[in-house]
């Protein structure tokens, strides 16, 4: 039998609300199929199976808010029964093969009693006795139409009082999820600031090269296919992290987890305000115009809350490049449990020597926050420098 659980989809999440299941009971389910989508503080995101199975039972209902870790639903591994027996094995309930000495009859009853089961049902409240309630709390109830049954008394032994009644009645307040996301982005920035001994280090590169390699690239293609120097920025931190896989992973349990796989993960501002950084998968291996298709996916999906839980889940480093902003330097808080983020700030001209000459060039600011429990100021002195190495090199991207 195999338990699926609610995943932590970010360090900012510690409960989720099941929105709405995409299986029933009986589905046969492969791994990597979207079975459920939650509600976090930040999106509704569509979560996956990461088992092949049949679906046994679903065990939250839709609407339930739940914490991360949850038991959400139970599946059945590849012929295995409702029992939990696969094919070949013994039944554990089967009658032993042996001749067992016959006890009497009282005897037998007393032993067998409690390894009965019991339903759910029996644990609930006894049915006999009505709750206790106020003259005017139950007066009120009738005249508001509230069904005594659904409250929770808060007076002595329980008993229902009119204020619990006026309570029951008042609408539910307005859920501001904006305020939600603030509270969720502050408490994960807030940790990351206490556990993680930051570094900060930024170098100034030349972008000419890079902007003349994408004007040409961009000059024969549609205007819906082409390419954004944030594409260019992304696939030249990715190459980055193959010869720094300090910088790629995860720092979990007391230790560092370097990460195989090379996930980007991608800080998108939302319309209602916000922050969200979902990954764009092996960016490594994906030529510029993938990495440009992949981005804007994320965005338009970012910003109508239809992401799947491997982006929230997975990224392995951030990039944020605030530089439509007009920022120059961004100073960014790694997202644990991160070790490194990366940041781009405003390209623009400036002065710039080259060849012992001032010239007016643009430049773009790249800054680097790190994890000082798994790198130095010398490695990411080296991975920044990588960096800006593959932005003046386009072609090699």
């Amino acid at each position: 039998m195999i338990e699926f659980t609610l995943p932590s989809l970010g360090a900012d999440m510690d409960q989720g609300k099941l929105v709405q299941w995409k299986v029933e009971p009986g589905d046969p389910v492969k791994r990597g199929q979207i079975v459920a989508v939650i509600e976090t503080s930040k999106a509704a995101v569509e979560v996956e199976i990461w088992h092949d199975g049949t679906v046994h039972e679903l065990l939250v209902p839709p609407g339930e808010t739940v914490p991360v870790g949850t038991v959400l639903a139970t599946l059945l591994e590849p012929g295995e029964d409702a029992a939990g027996i696969k094919p070949g094995e013994p039944d554990a309930s089967a009658a032993p093969d042996v001749q067992a000495p016959v006890a009497p009859a009282q005897a037998v009853a007393e032993v067998a009693a409690p390894a009965a089961v019991v339903p759910a049902a029996a644990f609930a409240a006894p049915a006999a006795g009505r709750a206790r309630i106020s003259p005017a709390a139950r007066r009120r109830a009738e005249e508001l139409g509230i069904v005594l049954e659904s409250l929770t008394g808060s007076g002595p032994d329980g008993a229902v009082t009119l204020d619990d009644v006026e309570h029951a009645a008042q609408p539910a307040k307005p859920v501001d999820r904006q305020a939600e996301m603030r509270k969720a982005i502050a408490a994960a920035m807030g940790r990351s600031k206490r556990e993680i001994p930051h570094y900060y280090l930024s170098e100034t590169v030349p972008m000419q090269k890079a902007q003349a390699w994408l004007l040409a690239a961009n000059e024969s293609r549609p205007v819906t296919e082409r390419l954004l120097m944030a594409a260019l920025q992304l696939k030249a931190v990715a190459l980055a992290l193959k010869d720094f896989p300090d910088m790629n992973g995860f720092f979990a349990d007391g230790g560092f987890r370097p990460s195989a796989a090379i996930h980007v993960g991608v800080a998108i501002s939302l319309r209602q305000g916000g922050l969200i950084a979902p990954a764009i998968h092996d960016a490594a291996g994906k030529s510029l115009p993938q990495i440009m298709r992949d981005l804007m996916d994320l965005v338009q999906r970012a910003r109508a809350g239809s992401l799947r839980g491997s982006e929230m889940s997975d990224p392995t480093i951030t990039v944020t490049n605030l530089g439509e902003q007009g920022v120059e330097v961004v100073h960014g808080v790694i997202y644990p449990p991160q070790v490194a983020l990366v940041g781009f700030g405003r390209m623009s001209e400036r002065p710039w020597v080259e060849n012992g000459e001032v010239r007016a060039l643009p430049l773009v600011t790249a800054s680097l926050a790190a994890d000082h429990r798994v790198s130095d100021g010398h490695r990411g002195g080296l991975f920044l420098s990588a960096i800006g190495n593959f932005l003046q090199q386009p072609e090699k991207l």
